[in-house]
């Protein structure tokens, strides 16, 4: 199987370790994994600010640059719900505008082979067991796009509660946005820094010392929210524990 990393734009920018972690970690389950150096944005964030056929560009590249291997993985759950999500939208929207179907048939290659992380070892590799150890109490917030684009479900936790070492706990309003939303938290700030407190309070009730999360971004919001609540809590990206073994533990 020829996989390619798909990193995305915040994780290449702010979160290289991740990337390295989702290496790591595959290439531990014996699979061959590509990095194609010529990937970009995906477009999610000109499509959801509302610049459409800006967005289309982008789209288009991404398929000329994935559209060869059998799979695309990703370490975050908004960018692989822009592709297999609104890749599909945009083609659509094309069509109906009068400008033909090139552009859905150049996406289309690209939908059905693009997964989050979580997705890809559980559906595709078939396992939940990687071989990681983590001796932290952890609890696992999951994101919007994960949760309701995605609709990964239990995965996540079935791979953390097979992590030796790892204590999983109960995060109370798991299903409550964390108040990124990308430009939302942009547009609303109030609204989104007390969504983000409103998360933070939930996840420090648990006594955990690690939160997780499958998306950079909203870790990103989230651990914001924390330094300036001075909590103890740490975000941390379910690759990177994942990707920590016993001979090579993770902070």
């Amino acid at each position: 199987m020829r996989v390619a990393l798909f990193l995305t734009c915040v994780n290449d920018t702010l979160y290289p370790d991740t990337g390295r972690a989702v290496l790591k970690l595959l290439t531990r389950l014996g699979v061959d994994v590509d990095f194609p150096m010529d990937q970009t944005c995906c477009g999610q964030a000109h499509y959801n600010t509302g610049y459409r056929h800006q967005a289309e560009p982008l789209a288009r590249h991404f398929s000329d640059v994935f559209g060869e291997y059998e799979a695309i993985v990703t370490p975050s759950g908004s960018c692989g719900a822009m592709v297999r999500e609104l890749y599909p939208r945009m083609g659509e929207r094309a069509r109906a505008e009068g400008r033909g179907d090139t552009l859905a048939k150049t996406l289309a290659p690209v939908v059905p082979k693009t997964y989050e992380l979580t997705e890809f070892l559980v559906d595709v590799l078939g396992v939940t067991d990687v071989g990681a150890y983590y001796p932290h109490t952890v609890t696992y917030h999951p994101t919007c796009h994960g949760l309701r684009s995605l609709g990964l479900g239990d995965r996540p936790r079935r791979l953390l509660q097979a992590v030796k070492g790892l204590e999983l706990r109960e995060l109370p309003g798991a299903d409550e946005c964390c108040g990124f939303g990308g430009t939302f938290a942009v547009k609303n700030p109030d609204v989104s820094a007390a969504m983000g407190t409103d998360k933070v309070r939930s996840a420090e009730s648990t006594g955990a010392e690690v939160l997780c999360a499958a998306d950079n971004s909203c870790l990103m919001h989230i651990g914001g929210t924390m330094a300036r609540l001075s909590t103890a809590m740490r975000p941390v990206h379910i690759a990177e524990i994942l990707a920590s073994t016993e001979e090579e533990p993770s902070a």
